[in-house]
């Protein structure tokens, strides 16, 4: 069979329609960064509530307490069009979810139906969600938030009958529902840890970008300074410029060129996920000093010497009720060693752990991120259900440490529950996981503390003197990780007002063929270049903060591996 003849000019016309589609994508990837500002103003002016992708009803205020907090205890009554009561089992305890209150804002675990939220109620289970709201109360504490929560807690028992409720805590949430088991009232329900930091200074020989770059800025006083200039608030924007930070490729080129690249079906994802990452919420002054003063740089909560406001000491050996904590190797927030190391440290031994009564297990996921642990539908739809599913098996193990291994032949994520296997299976605390001696962290510990009083009795009463509620707006708007949002809107920048009419003119006449031909080999050639530098460049950096921060604060150790 004879081939078609290729015509000696159809480079020109693959060059022709490679230059018309990379234009029309252009259009439309500017008029998607339009819409994304749009949708952040908007949000911004509606005070930010919660993106959940259910129906609810508000239970509890905290704000309305006696000690306030900026925090709210929601039903989750209705997922699209199946209500509660079409899937409730009144057999099972209730289950609180908790986002992480680390800069965004609250729905990341109800973000869509395939979500925490979502697999919890189709399992049978009441479910309700902790809000925040977007500003603190005044001089809002720590202990003030875990009074909120113990009191949610309860509120969910009463209502079910006296079973205690499943808690569900995501990364910084891990943390607080960890410290409310452990503190001097205690708790009866099992609580789920995903993605949570508990063993702050819990490294290995490379170190971790996000736990270096603290004492490489001098500890708690930078989180002190910047609260004073946003007149005694802290702004979560910070926060969220650190992750951003962790991968500059991703956050600079990788996500921008998947959504050129792929902007006639990735709009939508886009604008939704972006709506909830550019929802910056902000703490009081007490909050983020307190986290990371006792916490990040002083890990007070693996050491048992972390002192709340009421004058309880908390320490970690006092949690009776199940543990199980839920990490991935692919988490450079919160990596498996962070997570799990403070076992070995409040029980030195295995037998020391069944001594104590106590009942801990783990599960780490091979490669998923940190974010993935609480958004992605694969996740969720075996992981979190898998937990749901087996927590009445988990609770009734003799005490002991367990590894939570999930076997599916099938690969499917979603397949049915006689399709997977979940097996608890007994390990020693003593081929858990080490770390690097912790002398260098206790350095910066001291230095924190030296910068933190200097700056407190010399440039502090300086920055409040001058600071005001229209200066601190105004550095919030000018915030980097807005204004380089907000820049695309009409509203702001009058550059972009025929950018939405050029997206209509591109969407009435899109191109159907995709381009073919080298051109579109070469884009994504050089996309991939592009990449490649960027993460080479987070690569160097990194090192160069492990070797300056060995410089300053001690010496390299031999790497341990995590088995």
């Amino acid at each position: 069979m004879a081939q078609e003849a290729t015509s000696p000019f159809s480079w020109m016309l693959d060059a022709w329609n490679y230059q018309v589609d990379s234009w029309q994508r252009s259009v439309l990837f500017l008029d998607t960064l339009r819409q994304r500002a749009n949708n952040m103003i908007e949000h911004e002016k509606n005070g930010m509530p919660p993106l959940l992708d259910f129906k609810y009803e508000m239970v509890l205020d905290a704000r309305t307490f006696e000690t306030p907090a900026n925090y709210a205890l929601l039903k989750i009554t209705e997922i699209e069009d199946v209500c509660l009561k079409d899937c409730f089992d009144p057999e099972k305890p209730p289950v609180i979810i908790v986002d992480p209150r680390a800069g965004h804002g609250p729905g990341i675990g109800g973000f869509k139906r395939d979500s925490e939220v979502g697999i919890t109620m189709h399992e049978g289970y009441p479910v309700y969600f902790v809000m925040f709201y977007p500003d603190p109360e005044p001089h809002q504490t720590i202990t003030d938030v875990l009074q909120a929560l113990r009191i949610f807690v309860e509120k969910a028992k009463e209502l079910h009958g006296g079973k205690a409720p499943i808690l569900y805590g995501n990364c910084q949430a891990g943390w607080m529902l960890t410290i409310l088991a452990a503190d001097c009232e205690g708790l009866s329900g099992p609580v789920v840890a995903n993605g949570s930091p508990l063993s702050y200074w819990a490294s290995s020989e490379e170190g971790n970008p996000m736990q270096i770059s603290g004492s490489l800025v001098g500890g708690v006083w930078i989180s002190r300074f910047l609260s004073d200039l946003g007149n005694g608030t802290f702004d979560g924007a910070w926060l969220v410029q650190n992750f951003e930070h962790l991968n500059p490729a991703n956050a600079l080129w990788e996500k921008y060129y998947n959504l050129y690249a792929n902007i006639d079906t990735e709009r939508d994802r886009f604008l939704e996920f972006e709506r909830w990452w550019t929802g910056f919420y902000s703490l009081s002054e007490e909050e983020i000093t307190t986290t990371v003063e006792n916490l990040f740089i002083g890990n007070k909560l693996e050491r048992g010497e972390l002192q709340l406001d009421d004058g309880c000491t908390i320490n970690l050996k006092d949690i009776t009720n199940p543990l199980l904590i839920f990490a991935s190797h692919g988490d450079n927030i919160t990596p498996p060693r962070q997570a799990l190391h403070w076992i070995r440290q409040v029980y030195p031994t295995t037998d020391a752990l069944k001594q104590a009564g106590q009942r801990i297990a783990y599960m780490i996921n091979p490669n998923v991120g940190h974010l993935g642990i609480f958004v992605s539908a694969k996740v969720a739809k075996l992981e979190h259900r898998a937990i749901l599913e087996h927590v009445r098996e988990m609770e009734n193990l003799k005490p002991g440490l367990y590894e939570m291994k999930i076997i599916n032949p099938t690969g499917n994520p979603d397949c049915r529950h006689d399709q997977y296997e979940v097996r608890f299976e007994e390990r020693n605390i003593e081929d858990l996981c080490e770390s690097i001696p912790s002398e260098p962290f206790d350095v910066v510990r001291r230095v924190s503390e030296q910068n933190d009083t200097l700056y407190c009795w010399t440039l502090r009463p300086w920055v409040q003197a001058l600071a005001n509620p229209i200066s601190a707006e105004m550095l919030r708007v000018m915030h980097p990780m807005r204004l380089s949002r907000t820049m695309f809107s009409e509203k702001v920048n009058p550059f972009m007002w025929h950018t939405a009419w050029m997206a209509k003119m591109v969407e009435d006449h899109r191109a159907e063929k995709k381009p073919e031909g080298i051109l579109p080999a070469a884009e994504q050639a050089a996309s991939q270049q592009i990449a490649k530098a960027l993460h080479d460049m987070s690569d160097v950096r990194d090192q160069t903060m492990h070797e300056l921060f060995s410089q300053l604060y001690g010496g390299s150790y031999p790497k341990q591996e995590m088995k």
